[in-house]
């Protein structure tokens, strides 16, 4: 690079929305250049080092089929790995990894210097260049200035960030890093509307210090997995995460340090996690509660640090060690790092474009928790949905945006543009309405073929989708011709199955709808080539037929709703009738969709009858 060098796209951060928002628009063609405070910390995991989960894992198998990096990331640095929700139905089922932060971290520095249309450079940005309300450029605080045609900020939890630790509070980002205080100063002048959230992480423990005999373990699957879908399927060996709990005695030694409590004396002045409270929090909220579980989680053999997942807490370092040491197997734990609380500046998501550019100032894209999100996942989806746009967007090309019917980040981005957030929002299965579309196993089929449209999945993986597609289409119709007599053999594996033994012939596909019917079962009954994952994927179609085309239906009826069309600038404080609080939300949320205005908090039905109305006549 250098220095007056102008840009397409400019990234301002380098966590797991800038990187995957770096190597869209990179990989799309267009010069970028990724400007970080400290590159190592490229992709860096400030909490628990830990891919995936419920909702989470289906943000990482949608970043892959949209030619994403995180998939892949995590299966380069997995430690241990485990399927969550298996006793649950398929829509919530999903892998959870374990990861090496390091080989993590790595893995996205290695694909980030790799890209040939990629400038990388530690800077700290002071200013965005602004002109007639057009961002053209960041300054950084050297004094030079980088022009580019697009900018997405993808600044984490850095912005004004302060770190709690009892009583005591100072400047920071997480884990010790420089906090983006000019920065933050500077976005407040720009005229977006700014807020302040809060999240919790908990204290590192050296593993040698914990008595790991005498927990329950919970050791990784023995089955080999993966989670990018060209990944290489691996099973994971010498991990292992173990499962305690609080007690009385742990909520006792924690009342007795509230009056140093930031959470308890209101030093804190922004919103924590309501999903994911601290461990002080909780004892406030469910005192009924004699006990919390808490799950140890190595981060990598090196470190020898150990994270205590459901234990995040602003507590004083006294409030923490005693609290520590009173958990069974922790009893002579030493703590590495101390638990803490980190506040920082976020943007007001109602202010964004269903394909995250701010309505106010053209060419500025927002990824990751400057939105209002918390997560690694999530930064991510939002980080390779905004790099896709602001490449488009340098293109002169239509953005992409994606439907609550299609995508976790679809649901998720309109949740955030339609409804906003006042605390840290966290994806969940239970957000999605359309959740058996949209499962961990068929992110391929609904998101790939956008992907490799615009250049990120490549003609060879495009092709190899294809190809597993038509193999999964011809193994259904064939299962629709087979046909299973009753035999011995037939019948003591279907009782082995708690399944009613056959009398007569059945169709292979008939056998499968069988809710106790497994694709393991079935494949042991009939030839078969497809492995057990395509199986899996096979048997999911048939077995919910009738519920996925329900869903399907339901689509189709607000399907003219979701494309109805806002005209630009549309005057809705001319709609006569229009109830006073509907009035004012659809004036400041300003709806592309109709859609879009009935999942507007605060607007009645009514309303939305009265805004249909007059869009038709506006359009006829």
């Amino acid at each position: 690079m250098n220095i007056n060098e102008k840009y397409d796209v400019i990234v301002i951060g380098g966590g797991h929305a800038g990187c995957e928002a770096a190597l869209a628009s990179s990989r799309m063609g267009v010069k970028t250049l990724m400007l970080n405070l400290y590159l190592d910390n490229i992709a860096m995991m400030p909490c628990n080092p830990s891919i995936g989960g419920p909702a989470k894992g289906h943000l990482v198998r949608e970043i892959d089929a949209l030619g994403g990096e995180m998939a892949r990331a995590a299966d380069a640095s997995t430690q241990h790995l485990r399927w969550l929700n298996t006793s649950k139905g398929p829509a919530v089922r999903t892998l959870r990894a374990q990861c090496n932060p390091r080989k993590y971290s790595d893995h996205y520095r290695k694909a980030l210097l790799s890209e040939k249309n990629l400038s990388l450079y530690q800077a700290e940005v002071t200013d965005l260049i602004i002109k007639n309300d057009i961002v053209q450029g960041v300054k950084i605080s050297t004094g030079q200035i980088f022009e580019s045609k697009a900018v997405i900020l993808a600044t984490g939890t850095y912005l004004g960030s302060k770190i709690h630790i009892g009583l005591t509070s100072h400047k920071s980002g997480p884990l010790g890093q420089i906090a983006a205080t000019r920065f933050a100063k500077s976005l407040r002048k720009t005229g977006l509307e700014i807020g302040r959230l809060r999240t919790d992480t908990t204290p590192r423990l050296q593993k040698d210090t914990i008595n790991w005999d005498i927990l329950e373990k919970q050791e990784s699957l023995k089955e080999q997995d993966k989670f990018s879908f060209f990944g290489e399927k691996k099973a994971y060996k010498g991990m292992v995460c173990a499962l305690t709990r609080t007690n009385t005695q742990t909520h006792e030694i924690i009342k007795s340090y509230f009056s140093q409590s930031p959470l308890i004396q209101g030093t804190l002045d922004s919103t924590g996690p309501r999903y994911c409270p601290s461990i002080d929090d909780k004892i406030i909220r469910f005192p009924e509660r004699e006990t919390h579980p808490i799950f140890l989680e190595p981060t990598s053999p090196e470190s020898q640090e150990v994270y205590m997942q459901n234990f995040s807490t602003s507590m004083c370092i006294e409030s923490q060690f005693e609290a520590v040491r009173s958990i069974k197997g922790c009893e002579n734990a030493h703590i590495l790092r101390p638990g803490y609380s980190i506040e920082y500046d976020f943007v007001l998501p109602t202010q964004l474009e269903p394909w995250l550019e701010t309505k106010k100032i053209k060419n500025l894209f927002l990824a990751g928790q400057i939105n209002g999100t918390s997560g690694y996942e999530e930064a991510g989806a939002q980080g390779i949905l905004a790099g896709i746009n602001a490449a488009l967007c340098v293109r002169g090309e239509a953005a992409v945006v994606l439907r609550r019917d299609e995508s976790y980040l679809g649901v998720l981005i309109d949740d955030l543009i339609t409804k906003g957030t006042k605390e840290p929002y966290r994806m969940f299965t239970g957000r999605c309405e359309y959740r058996l579309l949209l499962r961990h196993d068929n992110a391929d089929e609904r998101l790939a073929p956008i992907g490799h449209k615009i250049g990120l999945v490549s003609d060879e993986k495009w092709n190899k989708f294809l190809c597993l597609w038509k193999r999964m289409k011809e193994e259904q119709e064939k299962l629709e011709h087979i046909k299973i007599s009753p035999s011995e053999k037939v019948n003591q594996t279907l009782r082995g199955a708690e399944s009613s033994p056959l009398s007569e012939g059945i169709l292979a596909a008939d056998l499968l709808r069988r809710p106790e019917i497994s694709w393991k079962i079935l494949s042991t009954l009939i030839e078969t080539t497809i492995d057990k994952e395509l199986g899996e994927r096979i048997a999911v179609s048939l077995k919910y037929k009738g519920y996925i085309d329900r869903q399907l239906k339901h689509v189709e009826k607000f399907a003219r709703m979701e494309k109805l069309k806002i005209p630009h600038e549309f005057d809705f404080s001319a709609i006569t009738g229009l109830s006073a609080e509907g009035k004012q939300k659809l004036i400041t949320a300003q709806p592309r969709t109709l859609g879009h205005a009935s999942r507007i908090s605060g607007v009645p039905p009514t309303d939305i009858q009265l805004l249909w109305v007059a869009i038709e006549n506006r359009h006829k």
